[in-house]
C-alpha cells in the first residue's frame, strides 16, 4: 500500500500516492477496553513521554533522525520533529505495556510532510494511518486489539523517503494498564541555579544557567518583573537602557507549577555609542572574497573590486564544538600578519563598505539544533566581530539547517551586535521554492534584523517560478520567476538579491552573460526588459545582486562588476 521507496524524492504528492492508498482516520472512535463500548477504570495511556516533554526519553529514532523542538507544539512545551533522509522515513518507536486480549485506542497529533502512526507486533490484526502534507496540527487515529498472549506492542511515527520533516506531538495508546503505567504527574521543578551574566551591550544583558529536572520552561525576571519564557538555559535580554544596572532572576516550570526565583544576579549594560558598521545602500552589490586559493585570482580585502558594498569572506571553520565557528586566515592568500587583514578590514569600513563572515559554503557545515549551540554560535560569531571588525554574519549553510535554532543563534546575535549588524543569506534555489522550507521560514523569523537574502540562482535543476510554471536556470525568467516567490512570500523588496556566477569558471552551471543579469533587475524595478514572464506589479527597492566571487570575477577581468555594479547602484 505505501509509496515505493525507489520512487525519485522529487516526485510530486499527487503523482506517487496513487489511489491504492486510504487514509483510515477514526475520528468517531470511543472504544477502549477488552470489550467494545466498556471503559475500564484502569484504562490510561500506556505511552510513556507521550509530549516528548522530556526530550527522545522512551522514544528510538531511526538514523538520528528525531530531535525535540520548542515550536510548533500541540500541547506542552515540547514536540517530536524527526526528517527522514534518501534512505531513512524517520521512523520513530517505542514499546509499550499492555494488557492480552484488549483494545487500545492508538492517536497523536502531528503536522509538516507526510506523517504515518502505526502500531506493530500486536499479536493480531497490526494497523497503521496516515496523512500528507499539513499545515496545521490534525490527529490520527486508529486501534488495535492485542492477542491472547501479547504483553507489549511497538507504537510508531515516521515519514516519507526524501520529503520533508514531519511534528509528533501527544501520542496517545489509550487502553488498559498493562503493568507499566502511565506518565507520572510532574511536581513543580526546583530553583535553577548557576546563574550568571555572559555578553553585554549598551542595550542588552545576555544570561545563561543550569538545567533543572522535570522543567519544561524557564522565565526570566528583570527587577522582578517577568520578561521573558524560554525553554533552553539561556536569553538575551533586550531593551535595555545603556548604562544602566539591572537585577536578573531565573524561575524553572512545568505542569505542576513554578519554582522559586534564583538567587539574583545584577549586572550593568555597556554606554551607548556610535554605530561603528558603515549603512548598507539601498541598492547594493555583494560579492564573495576566498580565504584559500582554487585557481581564480588571489586577492587581498583591498584589492575587492570598489563595485561590492557588501564583502562576505569565505568562510568561518566549525569547531568539535557544536555551532561554534572560529576564522583562520589562509597564508595562501599572501597576508603578512593578521593584523595586515585586520587593518583591511578597517579601511573597507572606512570607505563605506561593509565586511561581513560567510558561515557554511559547499563544505563547510556548522551545526545549530539545539539552544547549546545556538548560544555558541552567537557567542563566537560576535567574538570574530569583535576580534576582527566584521559588520555582521552570511548564513550559507547548504548541508540543511534547523529554522528554530538559527533563529534563536540569529536573534542572540542581534542581541550583542546591536541594530548596526548585517545579517545576509545565499540559499540554494531548492531551500526558496516556498515558505515552508527551514531557509524561507529563518528569513521570515528574522525579517526585522535581515538585511537581503541573495539567492544562489546556479548549480541548480529547473525550478518553479511563483507562476506555478517550470523555469530552467540560465534565463531572465528564472531569475525573475524564482525571485517572486520571496518577494510575494513575506519579504520585503529590499531584502531581495540575485545571487549569479561572476564567470564560466565560477559554478558547475548556471552561469548567465551580465546583460540577462541587468534585463532581470530593470524586469523586477521597472517592469522593463521581461522574458516571457512579467510580475504583477514592480519592486523599485530591490536591494540588488550578489555574485561568486570577487576572485573569479577579478580572473574575468573584473567583467561582471563593470557592468552589473553600475546598473545596481542606478536601480530606482
Amino acid at each position: 500500500m505505501d509509496p515505493s521507496p525507489r520512487r525519485s524524492a522529487r516526485a510530486r504528492h499527487g503523482r506517487w500516492l496513487g489511489g491504492g492508498l486510504a487514509l483510515a482516520v477514526g475520528a468517531g472512535l470511543a472504544l477502549t477496553g477488552a470489550t467494545a463500548g466498556t471503559a475500564y477504570a484502569a484504562d490510561v495511556n500506556v505511552a510513556k513521554n507521550a509530549g516528548f516533554e522530556s526530550g527522545l526519553a522512551n522514544w528510538t529514532c531511526s538514523a538520528g533522525s528525531g530531535a525535540t523542538v520548542s515550536s510548533p507544539v500541540h500541547g506542552g512545551a515540547a514536540a517530536l520533529k524527526a526528517t527522514p533522509g534518501g534512505q531513512d522515513n524517520a521512523r520513530c518507536a517505542q514499546t509499550v505495556a499492555v494488557r492480552p486480549n484488549s483494545t487500545y485506542i492508538l492517536s497523536a497529533w502531528v503536522q509538516g510532510g507526510y506523517a504515518y502512526l502505526g502500531a506493530s507486533g500486536t499479536g493480531t490484526t497490526d494497523v497503521s494511518t496516515w496523512t500528507p502534507d499539513s499545515a496545521g496540527w490534525k490527529q490520527l487515529t486508529t486501534r488495535f486489539t492485542t492477542g491472547a498472549t501479547t504483553t507489549s506492542v511497538t507504537v510508531y511515527t515516521h515519514g516519507w523517503y526524501g520529503q520533508s520533516a514531519y511534528y509528533a506531538d501527544d501520542v496517545s495508546v489509550f487502553g488498559p494498564d498493562g503493568g507499566g503505567g502511565g506518565d507520572p504527574d510532574p511536581v513543580v521543578p526546583a530553583t535553577p541555579a548557576g546563574l550568571t551574566a555572559g555578553a553585554v551591550t549598551s542595550s542588552s544583558v545576555a544570561l545563561s544557567w543550569n538545567p533543572v529536572s522535570g522543567a519544561t520552561g524557564y522565565h526570566v525576571y528583570r527587577d522582578g518583573s517577568k520578561v521573558q519564557s524560554v525553554t533552553g538555559t539561556s536569553a538575551t535580554v533586550t531593551g535595555l537602557a545603556a548604562d544602566t544596572s539591572y537585577s536578573f532572576q531565573v524561575s524553572a516550570g512545568n505542569a505542576a507549577g513554578e519554582s522559586a526565583r534564583s538567587a539574583a544576579v545584577a549586572t550593568r549594560t555597556s554606554p551607548g555609542g556610535q554605530n561603528p558598521n558603515p549603512a548598507v545602500p539601498r541598492h547594493a552589490v555583494t560579492g564573495y572574497w576566498q580565504n584559500f586559493n582554487n585557481g581564480a585570482t588571489v586577492q587581498k580585502l583591498r584589492d575587492v573590486q570598489a563595485q561590492y558594498d557588501i564583502i562576505a569572506v569565505s568562510f568561518a571553520d566549525s569547531t568539535a564544538t557544536p555551532g561554534q565557528i572560529v576564522f583562520n586566515l589562509d597564508p595562501a592568500v599572501g597576508y603578512a600578519s593578521v593584523a595586515d587583514f585586520k587593518a583591511d578590514i578597517a579601511a573597507k569600513k572606512a570607505a563605506g563598505k561593509s565586511v561581513i563572515i560567510s558561515v557554511g559554503g559547499e563544505k563547510g557545515n556548522v551545526t545549530i539544533n539545539s539552544d547549546a549551540s545556538a548560544t555558541a554560535f552567537a557567542n563566537s560569531a560576535y567574538a570574530l566581530m569583535q576580534e576582527y571588525g566584521f559588520s555582521g554574519v552570511d548564513i550559507d549553510l547548504e548541508h540543511g539547517i534547523n529554522s528554530t535554532y538559527l533563529t534563536k543563534a540569529l536573534r542572540q546575535l542581534s542581541a550583542k551586535a546591536g541594530p548596526g549588524m548585517v545579517l545576509t543569506m545565499a540559499p540554494q534555489t531548492i531551500d526558496m521554492q516556498n515558505t515552508g522550507t527551514e531557509y524561507f521560514k529563518t528569513a521570515l523569523a528574522v525579517k526585522d534584523i535581515l538585511t537581503v537574502v541573495n539567492m544562489q540562482y546556479y548549480n541548480s535543476g529547473s525550478m518553479l517560478g511563483c507562476d506555478g510554471k517550470v523555469y530552467s536556470q540560465g534565463s531572465v525568467d528564472f531569475l525573475t520567476a524564482l525571485a517572486c516567490i520571496q518577494l510575494e512570500g513575506g519579504l520585503d523588496a529590499s531584502q531581495v538579491g540575485l545571487g549569479v556566477p561572476a564567470s564560466t569558471r565560477g559554478a558547475g552551471s548556471g552561469y548567465v552573460d551580465p546583460q540577462i543579469v541587468k534585463n532581470a533587475l530593470d524586469c523586477l524595478t521597472r517592469g522593463t526588459a521581461c522574458g516571457s514572464f512579467k510580475p504583477s506589479k514592480t519592486y523599485p527597492a530591490l536591494r540588488g545582486a550578489m555574485t561568486w566571487s570577487t576572485n573569479w570575477d577579478a580572473t574575468a577581468g573584473n567583467a561582471w562588476s563593470n557592468a552589473v555594479g553600475p546598473h545596481v547602484h542606478n536601480l530606482p
